[in-house]
């Protein structure tokens, strides 16, 4: 058999080292992943940097409270999608937070007595309940003879904070805290903190007219 040309040798030796890189190459590849997934984060608001707060007290309206000074009021002319059945139904709107109270205002009557407006009230709450790990009530009543129930509403919630308001004879308050994404307790959380204490002072300033 005539002896292989160094042709052939050369040939033969670079497919050996070809493979043997490529054997290389799939073991490397089939060693543990050294890629690590970053953390889930989360976007950051800037908070205002302190509580304070103006008056509300429009001509013609059925109330008044203090508000802060970083949200706005707007009256509400398309209750979520409904026309209001008076002209004192408002939204707390905070642009920065993006977030907004949503209130409502019935005076009381024969249709609309107060079994039936806390009876509403709580089935409006307890709406959430799918949603959330736990629903926290709590009964108050400020200086200005406004007595109501606070609902704190924990979990993935639509509405971590819900509230209602009145003096058992002629007013009632029911109103909400909701924001402009989708709900999620733990990136919320520094936020929904913060607006407690503004949603505190509404209710402890709130009075009849």
């Amino acid at each position: 058999m005539p002896p292989k040309s160094t042709k052939y040798h050369s040939f033969e030796a670079m497919r050996n080292l070809l493979v043997t890189i490529l054997i290389v190459v799939l073991i490397s590849s089939c060693g543990p992943d050294t890629y690590t997934p970053k953390p889930r984060g989360y976007y950051e608001l800037e908070l205002p940097k302190e509580h304070s707060y103006k008056l509300f007290d429009q001509p013609g309206f059925p109330y008044s409270f203090e508000y802060p000074t970083y949200s706005t009021i707007i009256r509400d002319s398309s209750f979520f999608g409904e026309r209001p059945e008076n002209p004192y139904w408002i939204y707390i709107d905070f642009p920065s937070l993006n977030a907004r109270i949503y209130l409502s205002y019935k005076a009381m009557s024969a249709k609309y007595n107060l079994s039936k407006l806390l009876n509403d009230s709580h089935d409006l709450s307890y709406f959430h309940s799918k949603k959330a790990d736990y629903i926290g009530e709590n009964v108050y009543k400020n200086p200005n003879g406004v007595s109501g129930i606070f609902y704190n509403v924990g979990g993935n919630a639509a509405s971590t904070y819900q509230f209602m308001a009145t003096d058992s004879i002629q007013h009632f308050i029911r109103a909400g805290l909701y924001f402009n994404v989708s709900p999620n307790a733990d990136s919320l959380k520094p936020v929904n903190d913060f607006l407690r204490i503004d949603i505190e002072h509404i209710l402890y300033t709130l009075k009849w007219k």
